[in-house]
This record gives C-alpha cells, structure tokens and sequence, in this order.
C-alpha cells in the first residue's frame, strides 16, 4: 500500500524523503507543491528530478476525499460533504466575510459526546479520522475556492476545528494535522487564527497546551454543574470547576490572552437572567489577571430530534447585557448557511453509529445468554 501524503507533517515527510535516499530538502519542495499549490500529481512537481518523481509515483500518493454534494448558500456560506467510507460522509463549511475567509473542519465521522443540542451528536459515533482526512478538507476547500473565485492568493485565513466531532478524543491524528495548518511551508496560517473548540476533555487541554497551543474555544453552555450534566454529558467526567481550571492552565502557553467560551441559547433551558450572573460569577472566582475569556453565544439551530427551541432575540439581548455590564466581552454569533443546513450545531453528515450497533450485539449477548447451557451440563434447550 502507497503512503498518503496528506496524512504527513513537514517531518513525517522529511522521513519517508530519507527513506527513499532523498535528501530532507526534498520534503519541503514536496510540502510546498502539496500544499501551497494544490498539486495532486507528481508529473506536475516540475522541478523534482525524475528519479525521484518515479520513485514517489510506486511508494506514494497524494489521495484526497470524494466530495458528494456541495450546496451554496445565499449568504456565500458553501456546504460540502465528504465520503470517508464504510457508509460515512462528514461536512465541512466556508464561511466567507469581508476580512475573512473561515473554514469549519471535521475531526471525526459522528460524535460520542452526545450534547442535547447538537445533530452531530444525535447521529452517533462510527470511527476518528486519520489525519489526511482532516487535512484533506482544507486542502480540497482552499484550492477549489481558489479556482471558484478566480484568485491565486490564499483564500482560506481561519480554520475553527468545530465541524463533527470532539477533536480531543481524537488528539494523535489531530495534532499532525494542526502541524501541517501552521507550517509556513504548508497553509502558513497563524497560532490565533486556527481554533480548536473541545467540549471540555480536560487532561487533553493540558497536553494540547504542551504539544501545538492554538487558539481555545469551550463549549460551556450551562452556568453550573446540573444543568450542563443534563447538556453536556461529558460534564459528568470533567466537571466545570476542573474544566475552569484547565482553561486557567492553558492560557499560560496560549496564542491569545483569552479563552473563548461557546454558549448555545436555549429557549427556556439555560437562557434566563440568573444563569447570566451565575456566569459573571463563574468568570470572577478566576479572574485573577483581569480578562481572562470572551463568551460568544450562539442562536440555536433546531432539529426534531432534540426538542429544544431557540431564545426569542430579545432574551439573547437581555442575556448579553448583563455579562456585558459585568465587564465580560460577549458577542452575539451571526448565524451564516441555516438555508443549508450549515450553521453551528446542524453539521450532521451520515454515519454509521457504531457504538449503538455496538449496544444493540451486547443487549443480544446478553439476551442469549441465559438459553446457553451451563458447562458440563448434559440438558438440551
């Protein structure tokens, strides 16, 4: 089997050059016609000596995902979804601005995380993806919307890994993958301007502090430990008060002075006034440096499945006065691509949902189990 070179970092690619007796300059010539280019072809890698154009064509390929469908929204907002295999697409979605171009990137195909209000988490959970994978969404978005919209600089600035999946129970394909965004050889993209959004896997904040600190988003919404066990089943394993300590720990090594928290509103169910204090008073009890987060809450982007309904606007308002006036930078997400199908919390793709198939063969074992007969017993069922 050929190795994927979208599934190497800068390094992993100056491995495999030496393992073909290619010296390590080699890899970034490579990384950059990969990358910077777009190039799917060693015949295109111009100034590559032949040799080693037929030595990359029998030991390596440059494989990226099978898109399905693409849906263009009537705000610009693009929608594609991607085969990964075995029964599973995963989405990914470009958000363009005046002083921006955002791409909202897929970690894994479903979600184990299971938060009420999202329709990733309704589908279940099939498998990771490998790091060419994630790699391969921004490498197909950048070079298609390049060509799309007739241009030859970098279209894509951010890149927010807020698409399906936790990226932190994904964390040794994800790490590669960041490497790769970050690489002045690669997509060149900045510390601040790639974020990755975890719904609160704490110990894996911490290693990601140490091995590739970029920008941190935290799906929080709910202001105490009740409510978000009810939203956020991950609460149970990583309550706030050790999640809040984990975000104190990692601004230390972080690119920005701050930790972005997201707060979806729910009508009725963590969108009243006293939940709003009870987050002014989540923010002090850690406030030591002065500004330490910004909150940004999201408008609710309902599904039949979750029975949950959106906060009318002027609650939204009410709800972001008060942690205003509490000094707490608070914005109000814009919602971009609801006419696709795109915007936060709808990304479902389609999957597979091992872990209920899962449940489904145990619930059978056990079912069956009482009609074995004991060992050594001599009585037929």
């Amino acid at each position: 089997m050929t190795a994927n070179l979208l599934d190497l970092d800068l390094d992993g690619l100056s491995v495999f050059c030496e393992r073909l007796g290619e010296k390590r300059y080699r890899a970034t010539q490579l990384f950059r016609w990969i990358h910077q280019k777009g190039a799917s072809s060693f015949d295109q890698m111009s100034d590559l000596a032949k040799s080693l154009r037929q030595k990359l064509i029998t030991s390596a390929r440059i494989e990226g995902l099978q898109v399905i469908s693409q849906h263009i929204s009537a705000d610009g907002t693009i929608k594609w979804l991607f085969d990964v295999g075995d029964g599973n697409a995963v989405e990914s979605v470009f958000i363009p601005e005046e002083d921006r171009g955002t791409l909202c990137v897929s970690s894994q195909a479903g979600c184990a995380v299971g938060c009420r209000f999202c329709s990733t988490g309704h589908q279940g959970f099939s498998r990771n993806l490998g790091t060419g994978e994630i790699v391969a969404q921004l490498w197909f978005a950048e070079f298609f919307l390049r060509q799309h919209l007739g241009r030859s600089d970098r279209v894509i600035t951010n890149v927010v890994m807020m698409g399906m999946g936790e990226p932190l129970q994904n964390y040794n394909a994800l790490i590669p993958a960041l490497r790769v965004m970050l690489d002045d050889h690669g997509y060149g993209l900045s510390r601040r301007r790639l974020t990755v959004s975890t719904s609160g896997v704490a110990p894996m904040m911490d290693r990601l502090a140490q091995d590739c600190p970029v920008a941190l988003a935290v799906s929080l919404h709910a202001p105490n430990d009740p409510l978000r066990d009810n939203l956020v089943p991950l609460n149970r394993k990583y309550p706030i008060a050790e999640l809040l300590d984990a975000c104190s720990r990692y601004l230390k090594h972080a690119p920005r002075d701050f930790i972005t928290f997201e707060y979806c509103m729910l009508d009725g169910v963590n969108d009243q006034p006293e939940h709003a204090r009870q987050l002014v008073g989540l923010v002090r009890q850690h406030a030591e440096g002065g500004v330490w987060c910004k909150f940004n809450l999201i408008p609710f982007n309902p599904f039949p499945e979750s029975g949950l309904r959106r906060s009318p606007n002027a609650r939204v308002q009410g709800f972001a006065k008060i942690l205003l006036d509490a000094g707490i930078v608070t914005t109000v997400r814009k919602t971009r691509g609801e006419d696709i199908d795109a915007a936060c919390g709808q990304l479902a793709g389609d999957v597979r949902d091992r872990t209920r198939v899962e449940e489904r063969m145990a619930r059978q074992r056990k079912l069956l189990q009482p009609m074995m007969p004991l060992q050594g017993s001599t009585e037929e069922i």
